[in-house]
């Protein structure tokens, strides 16, 4: 399967087998600055597109983003609690939040 980013709003989606997989691009982390502290989505929520994913403090900037797709969180990025430093990765995918199932990919296809 080949791994294909797809960005929306800030964030990437990327479809892998555990489900769709979201985090922040590179830009968002460098307009956000060193991220201090992360209000984290919880597993076995479900959320609609446009609900809110993650709020972040950074030095620049405290922030909402959004969740650009439908569906249910299997899985969070568990390291970002313990260090926020996690969402500073220079290589974004290591930067996720959150995986959801139960997409709808139509809904990924219009955005």
């Amino acid at each position: 399967m080949a791994e294909e980013l797809k960005i929306i709003d800030n964030l990437w989606v990327l479809k892998t087998n555990e489900g769709y997989k979201i985090g922040l691009t590179n830009e968002t982390q460098e307009d956000l600055g060193t991220i201090t502290f992360a209000t984290m989505p919880k597993v076995g929520q479900t959320v609609k597109k446009g609900d809110s994913l993650i709020e972040l403090e950074a030095e620049k900037a405290v922030s909402e983003f959004s969740t650009p797709i439908s569906g249910l969180i299997v899985a969070i990025n568990e390291a970002v609690e313990q260090d926020t430093s996690v969402l500073d990765d220079p290589d974004q995918k290591n930067a996720w939040i959150a995986v959801l199932t139960d997409v709808d990919e139509a809904e990924l296809n219009q955005a």
